[in-house]
């Protein structure tokens, strides 16, 4: 049996409506909703509208929500508008961010 799962919506995926997923999920669809996920992926095609809640997250699409993670790494393709809060937060040279951040203490 797999340990880790990992599920994938991609760029031809629509979704109204919150997903939960217990392992991992890469997303490079259009979602109109919160995400809750051990670790949360998106993609440059991605746009999404809604909260995020993960213990790990790597963005390289677009995020209009709250980011809540214990890690949230931000790739150059990103385009991310509202709060994060996180205990470790990287950020790569192009991304577009109107944020606010917050550290979450350990």
């Amino acid at each position: 049996m797999i340990d880790n799962k990992t599920s994938t919506l991609l760029s031809d995926v629509s979704v109204e409506g919150d997903i939960v997923e217990k392992d991992k999920i890469i997303i490079d669809a259009k979602i109109n909703g919160n995400i809750k996920s051990e670790e949360v992926e998106t993609y440059s095609n991605s746009n999404v509208k809604g909260n995020i809640e993960s213990v790990k997250a790597i963005l390289g699409g677009k995020v209009k929500g709250n980011i809540n993670s214990n890690k949230i790494k931000i790739k150059n393709t990103a385009d991310i508008d509202g709060t994060l809060s996180q205990k470790s937060l990287s950020i790569e040279e192009g991304a577009t961010l109107k944020i606010k951040t917050q550290t979450k203490k350990s």
